[in-house]
């Protein structure tokens, strides 16, 4: 039967913190959820996911009630954050990409929450440096490269299986190694380098490579607050991603047909997630093969 995000997400956060089980819906309390935020507030990729979490929860609230979304404003890692929401600390859900490891941890909501716009890198460099990456025209050219990824990403490992040299540091801090010459490539998602390359002057967005794995990104909660449902396709997640701030403009900025694009392994996809790329309906292809 075909799937749906609004379907999984509503049920997913109907026992983040309540367990409603047979409550009739007039006596069930309010649902409250709490998600991280950056300290200095909501980023726009960061809103995406907070509109996807709200819809799931207003969709809902005929049948099961009212709801509260809190915003726990933290400045953390992935991984402190995962920790909490194992532990039921703080937060109760998390969105993330995902790895065997964090699905062995976590209760993975299995829909990919960007369509898998997160396997569609293309890199941050230092003004003027464009030259040094005109002459790649093989793999074995780019693995030459010094490649920057924060600490605990899931990118890391997969980056290192496929034979590349990778400084990590702090998310925070990762702009500033590359502006010190730390590393020399910053590979992000299509959507994600805009906000970066409008704040610092002495970033440029590299012009032929593209870089693609398979990478989803899930919400996640503990396993002891999700019970699984079938998902109903309504369009509501597709009217959301094509419309959002973060999708808007970035195919054309990004230039993907002008890129020379390398496809690389991700050998720490689950079962279940390694499955999933096979339902079509669920991934953008955003370049011919």
């Amino acid at each position: 039967m075909k799937s749906s995000l609004i379907g999984i997400l509503t049920i997913t956060i109907l026992f983040v913190s309540y367990s409603l089980k047979a409550v009739a819906p007039s006596a069930q309390p309010k649902t409250i959820v709490t998600y991280n935020a950056a300290i200095h507030g909501i980023d726009p990729k960061q809103a995406y996911f907070v509109s996807l979490l709200e819809l799931a929860l207003e969709k809902s609230r005929d049948k099961y009630g009212d709801f509260q979304m809190n915003a726990a404003m933290i400045q953390m890692p992935q991984g402190r954050a995962l920790k909490m929401v194992a532990d039921n600390t703080i937060i109760d859900v998390v969105w993330t990409m995902t790895s065997i490891e964090r699905e062995d941890q976590l209760q993975a909501i299995y829909v990919p929450l960007l369509k898998g716009l997160m396997g569609y890198r293309i890199g941050l460099i230092r003004k003027n440096d464009q030259a040094k990456f005109d002459n790649i025209n093989a793999i074995e050219d780019i693995k030459k490269t010094l490649i920057g990824q924060g600490a605990d990403w899931p990118d890391v490992p997969i980056l290192h299986s496929n034979g590349f040299t990778v400084t990590s540091g702090s998310d925070s801090r990762l702009i500033a190694m590359l502006l010190k010459g730390r590393f020399d490539y910053y590979p992000r998602s299509i959507h994600e380098p805009w906000r970066d390359l409008d704040r610092y002057p002495d970033l440029a967005l590299e012009q032929k490579i593209l870089l693609k794995y398979p990478a989803p990104i899930y919400f996640f909660v503990s396993k002891d607050n999700t019970s699984l449902a079938q998902r109903i396709d309504d369009g509501s997640f597709d009217d959301l991603f094509y419309n959002h701030p973060i999708t808007q403009g970035m195919l054309s900025k990004s230039e993907l047909d002008n890129r020379t694009e390398f496809v690389l392994h991700n050998p720490f996809l689950s079962k279940k997630s390694a499955d999933l790329l096979s339902e079509t309906q669920l991934w953008l292809t955003l370049k011919q093969q």
